[in-house]
């Protein structure tokens, strides 16, 4: 008997559907010229005694605490992306496997809205050809899925062999869906004799998609003059796009408020490097009353004169994104006017 995999019905519960960063930054002309980063002591008297009220320029760059200098933070920079609850369990009389997707919890956001559609797919690796998969959960970021997978008329000689793969990814409609994270357990280390719960952490997806770099770049809010500086500082590690194995990368910098596009910066353009330094400050006026509902969306891209430009990654700054960005947001405003830096990793 062939083996099938069959999606059992979803549970009543659950119906619905370094050292100095900055050394003479380039500046944004239009807005306040010296961005946040630069020592006092360095500019012109006369300059600093006209900046009233005190602006982000008269304090020193902060790493965000938990945001650690390029040695210490090796180790340290792996993002929380959450973790799901499964279920797997075998019934020899009927030499069927049962895996059951139960939920999700603390997923990072990866839409504008500052949340996420996400949904499971399910493998039995190495096969990769046949695959099932959740129901998507628009706008959750906990999601309860309880949805049970027969995989019938499979011997156990075989589903020991087999690896169970989840990978959760974010749905979206009018382009490719996002990788959120994924999970592996071998089932010749699992007893399949009863209905086995676990509860794990999800990894950054073995694709690729979770090794795009990081950038580091410092935010300061101004609320006397209702304006957030954004200074693209520096990335590393930067995923190579290009057939030599480098990049061309810049960077995109949306101000987003209700999902809406406001204002678009960017920085120049870096040939040939995958460690790229910028040091370019962008300011951005933002009334304090539209603060919850705005975003800033931080896209590093790779030139190409021949083809439409590249994603290397994103990062999506509010305070409804991921943990890390939500974390950088608080601390922004926590201490207005002075600049906090941080490195985030780059998502697909």
């Amino acid at each position: 008997m062939p083996i099938r995999a069959l999606r059992a019905r979803t549970s009543a519960a659950d119906h619905d559907c370094d050292d100095h960063y900055c050394i003479q930054p380039r500046c944004d002309q239009e807005k306040l010229a010296c961005p946040a980063v630069m020592d006092p002591v360095m500019l012109p008297r006369s300059l600093v005694e006209t900046l009233s009220p005190p602006t982000c320029l008269l304090f020193p760059l902060q790493l965000s605490p938990g945001s650690e200098e390029d040695e210490a933070h090796e180790g340290c920079s792996r993002e929380n992306l959450g973790r799901i609850q499964f279920s797997v369990g075998y019934n020899f009389q009927e030499s069927t496997l049962t895996v059951k997707v139960m939920k999700a919890q603390e997923l990072p956001a990866k839409d504008f809205s500052g949340t996420s559609d996400p949904f499971v797919k399910i493998y039995l690796l190495p096969d990769k050809k046949h695959k099932l998969e959740t129901k998507v959960k628009r706008k959750n970021l906990n999601p309860h899925w309880n949805e049970t997978f027969l995989f019938e008329g499979f011997p156990y000689e075989k589903v020991v062999q087999r690896v169970l793969y989840l990978q959760v990814l974010d749905y979206d409609r009018f382009s490719r869906n996002d990788p959120i994270g994924e999970v592996s357990i071998p089932l010749n280390k699992v007893d399949l004799t009863q209905m086995q719960t676990f509860w794990k952490d999800l990894k950054p997806c073995s694709d690729g998609s979770g090794s795009r770099g990081e950038l580091l770049l410092s935010l300061c809010y101004n609320p006397s003059a209702n304006s957030i500086i954004v200074n693209i500082i520096k990335a590393r590690n930067l995923k190579a796009m290009d057939i030599g194995g480098t990049s061309d990368p810049y960077v995109k910098v949306w101000l987003m408020y209700k999902d809406k596009r406001v204002e678009k910066k960017k920085t120049v353009t870096k040939k040939r490097n995958l460690n790229p330094i910028f040091n370019e400050s962008f300011a951005f006026d933002i009334p304090t009353e539209k603060l919850r509902e705005t975003t800033i969306i931080i896209t590093v891209m790779d030139k190409d004169k021949l083809s439409r430009n590249d994603v290397i990654g994103k990062i999506y700054l509010s305070w409804k994104s991921g943990p890390g960005e939500v974390k950088h947001w608080k601390d922004m405003i926590a201490r207005p006017r002075q600049p906090v830096a941080q490195w985030h990793q780059l998502k697909a």
